[in-house]
């Protein structure tokens, strides 16, 4: 008796009793490949495994409800996934996931970090992180500011369409905080322009006299921005732009929390 080997020709039955590890890796390649791509020609592609051996672990995940649908109509997330994965995201706390990340973010750039949740037209502090300067931010959790004023509002603000934009602004009328805060929604669109095409925001004492901040944004499984990171320091150590600098690990950082998150950094 013989069965097909992965390179599709004849084998032996002999590798039926490859480790059950192997056979796990590929039932999860073809589960991940029908969450990505309908048409089985696809899953197949995606997988790099034989059609007759992702025609039979589909019909495996079909049968036990982790995968719907068929070759003809298109292969989609069954309901015991769906009822899993929701389970599992209600259970998501950002505070736990994201605080590995943040420690050795500040154990990187000596400087405290902040996560933000984005809340109605406010950015609140969730995680707060000092570095071992003496100074210390004023900032706390809790605290909450307005988005334009931020670095952290201003990531987020950048994945909003012109006409959300201008609604926040007609609904908060842009206060300022500083000298250095943006009340016109003309220059609030620029610079979130240029915010989406850096992929960071800077908060040059926008907020806050003498401080400085660089954010990044942080998205959920559904690619929206939902949470912000930033690096915070005072003028006095990094004047003028030089908190640009740190604009790549807040990237990064926020990039790995969005993907601990099941989100899609950067889209």
């Amino acid at each position: 008796m013989t069965m097909e080997t992965e390179s599709g020709a004849p084998g032996r039955i002999a590798a039926k009793h490859a480790p059950a590890a192997g056979a796990s890796q590929k039932t999860l390649r073809v589960l991940e490949a029908a969450l990505l791509e309908e048409r089985f020609t696809d899953i197949v592609d995606r997988a790099q495994l034989p059609k007759s051996t992702v025609h039979r672990i589909l019909g495996s995940l079909v049968d036990e409800g982790f995968v719907s649908g068929d070759a003809e109509y298109g292969y989609r997330a069954g309901e015991r996934f769906m009822t899993l994965a929701g389970r599992a995201l209600s259970r998501v706390d950002i505070t736990a996931i994201a605080q590995p990340v943040v420690d050795r973010l500040v154990a990187a750039v000596d400087c405290t970090v902040h996560v933000g949740v984005v809340t109605g037209d406010e950015v609140v502090y969730i995680i707060r992180t000092d570095s071992s300067k003496p100074y210390r931010m004023r900032s706390r959790v809790g605290l909450a500011f307005p988005l334009h004023s931020t670095g952290m509002g201003k990531a987020a603000m950048a994945s909003w369409t012109p006409d959300e934009i201008a609604r926040y602004a007609q609904r908060t009328g842009l206060p300022s905080r500083t000298e250095e805060t943006l009340t016109d929604v003309e220059a609030l669109q620029a610079a979130l322009d240029g915010v989406h095409a850096a992929g960071y925001a800077l908060d040059l004492g926008e907020n806050e006299v003498g401080t400085r901040c660089v954010a990044a944004p942080i998205r959920d499984y559904n690619g929206r921005v939902t949470h912000c990171l930033s690096i915070s320091s005072i003028a006095l150590e990094h004047p003028d732009r030089t908190i640009e600098q740190l604009a790549p690990q807040a990237v990064a950082a926020a990039d790995e929390i969005s993907r601990l998150l099941g989100g899609h950094p950067g889209t």
